[in-house]
């Protein structure tokens, strides 16, 4: 891959956008970490989103870069990467975000980045720039996800009814408003080990291609992975309370114990793509926990006309996003 290098100016515009991504990424996904615990009334949302920041921030010290490596290297070729395409990729992502938080839409941020990838790789240098094998890895948690939390949430759920069958509900109460805050913490540690990498592989492959890092180099600089966290830790302080009250209240409604189920479940799976190294939807597996918690009571319980609503944004994410990224490809070769 040819290396040039850029005016500094140039790469610290497109860094500086990358961590408004990042921030972008904690204040939409925000709601993902806290909807549950915020709406069983555990803790008050200013406590929720400071919690949340601070586990997201804490798993810097936890994760290893496989998820940023993926992001770096397995969705698109390196070799057509160059501050255009990073650029597209960026604003198209950050555009979908804006879209989806200004209309409340509990939508993927990182798969509004993986179609931002795909459509400015589209728009300079067409399909054979793309890595097939990495992309339907990703492509394919958009429904293994969703399932694994599905599964895992009403599994624990329909666990923690039969241990506690003969237990006073407000017994029940005390004891999982305590546990809750020890499962909202793993979401939150899981949601900061998968998602601030994507931003770390997209702001690598950048140092990379504009010969600022070595493609040698077995990791980013320690300023990147830092930076990335801390931007996402923000962003989550800030929060998104349009997503919250769709993700915490619309969907079904849950006491603590269905909170704890719902984040254990979602937190196992995101464990598990972060070990795997595979770039999921926070959003989507936290919405597949809440959502087969909810089942286990009966089908009812779940407001399936806004569950619906919510796959349709992820159905309608990569494309979007591809879209906006292609049109912020050709902007962005006027402006730089």
């Amino acid at each position: 891959m040819a290396s040039i290098h850029l005016a500094v100016w140039t790469v610290v515009i497109l860094v500086a956008v990358a961590l408004i991504f990042d921030f972008l990424n904690g204040f939409h996904d925000a709601a993902n970490s806290i909807a549950t615990v915020v709406s069983t009334g555990v803790l008050k949302p200013q406590q929720a989103v400071a919690f949340a920041a601070l586990a997201n921030v804490i798993a810097y010290f936890l994760f290893h870069l496989k998820v940023a490596a993926t992001v770096g290297r397995g969705t698109i070729d390196p070799a057509i990467i160059d501050q255009y395409v990073i650029f597209g990729a960026l604003m198209g992502a950050i555009g979908w975000n804006i879209i989806t938080w200004v209309f409340g839409i509990p939508s993927s941020s990182s798969h509004a980045l993986i179609g931002g990838l795909v459509g400015a790789a589209l728009a300079k240098s067409g399909p054979h720039s793309l890595n097939v094998d990495g992309l339907l890895k990703t492509v394919s948690f958009i429904f293994i996800s969703p399932l694994l939390g599905f599964i895992l949430g009403s599994c624990f759920m329909l666990a923690v009814s039969w241990m506690f069958f003969r237990t006073p509900p407000s017994r029940v109460d005390r004891k999982f408003r305590r546990l809750q805050l020890f499962s909202a913490g793993l979401y939150s540690l899981g949601h900061g080990g998968n998602d601030a990498q994507k931003t770390i592989g997209v702001i690598w492959m950048l140092l990379i291609a504009t010969g600022y890092v070595s493609a040698t180099a077995d990791a980013p600089p320690a300023w990147v992975i830092a930076g990335c966290y801390f931007a996402i830790g923000l962003g989550t302080l800030f929060g998104g309370w349009r997503i919250v009250r769709t993700m915490g209240q619309k969907i079904t409604k849950l006491k603590p114990v269905g909170g704890f189920c719902a984040e254990a479940g979602g937190a196992i799976t995101l464990f598990l793509a972060s070990w795997l190294g595979i770039p999921v939807s926070t959003t989507h597996t936290i919405t597949g926990a809440i959502v087969g918690v909810g089942a286990t009571r009966k089908l009812s319980a779940v407001r399936w006309g806004v569950a619906g609503r919510i796959v349709w944004a992820w159905v309608l994410t990569i494309p979007a996003s591809a879209i906006l990224a292609a049109i912020a490809w050709w902007i962005g070769r006027w402006l730089f």
